[in-house]
């Protein structure tokens, strides 16, 4: 069991580290604009500069808070060095607000009708939420709150990790168009890791 949960974390921590450095491709080279999530988007959507900022401060923050995020789940290491703890929780917690926010904005512009708007923009209000609680949670003293809230939080900034898998998943594995896929996914990539965290928190409490 131990050596499942060991493989368990690295695998989780390399995905999160993986996904979280993604956002780069779109800074060092011009492929992922070209054959990526942008190039499904019509030329007045990317073509709009308040899109395009919007757009790269949510996937450039999302990207730093997942990074930001996993080391703060590792008890002993949260235990000994909790001045960097406090610190990275801090990085955390504006890259998300900035993020969701940024996010909230462009789920208005998502492909796939307003099921998939409605999707991404609920992941959006539930990030901003859930990491806002956390934070209100750990001013007040409450800690088992506070740490509640942060698998909630996290869970959903690991949509940006499902996501990725979801979508090649659907489109080459069931054969389905990536505007079908893409509206499932508008719900899946964080529907079920917020009911997951939901259940964690509830069975183990976490205090």
């Amino acid at each position: 069991m131990k050596i499942i949960n060991i493989l368990g974390w690295t695998f989780f921590i390399f995905l999160a580290i993986v996904i979280g450095l993604y956002p780069l491709g779109y800074v060092i080279s011009d492929t992922l604009a070209q054959y990526g999530l942008l190039s499904q988007k019509p030329d007045a959507i990317t073509g709009s500069q308040i899109w395009n900022i919007q757009f790269y401060l949510h996937i450039m923050l999302g990207g730093l808070a997942l990074l930001a995020g996993w080391s703060q789940f590792l008890k002993k290491s949260r235990s000994k060095y909790l001045s960097t703890h406090r610190l990275l929780g801090k990085v955390y917690m504006i890259a998300v607000v900035i993020s969701g926010i940024s996010g909230l904005y462009i789920a208005i512009y998502a492909e796939g009708g307003i099921v998939a708007k409605t999707g991404f923009a609920g992941l959006a209000i539930s990030w901003l939420f859930t990491t806002i609680k956390a934070y209100l949670d750990v001013r007040k003293g409450n800690i088992t709150g506070h740490q509640q809230w942060m698998v909630r939080s996290y869970a959903l900034t690991f949509a940006a990790v499902t996501l990725r898998i979801w979508l090649p998943m659907f489109q080459y594995g069931f054969g389905m168009d990536f505007l079908s896929a893409y509206v499932i996914i508008a719900w899946l990539c964080w529907v079920p890791n917020l009911l997951w965290a939901e259940w964690k928190v509830r069975r183990y409490g976490l205090a």
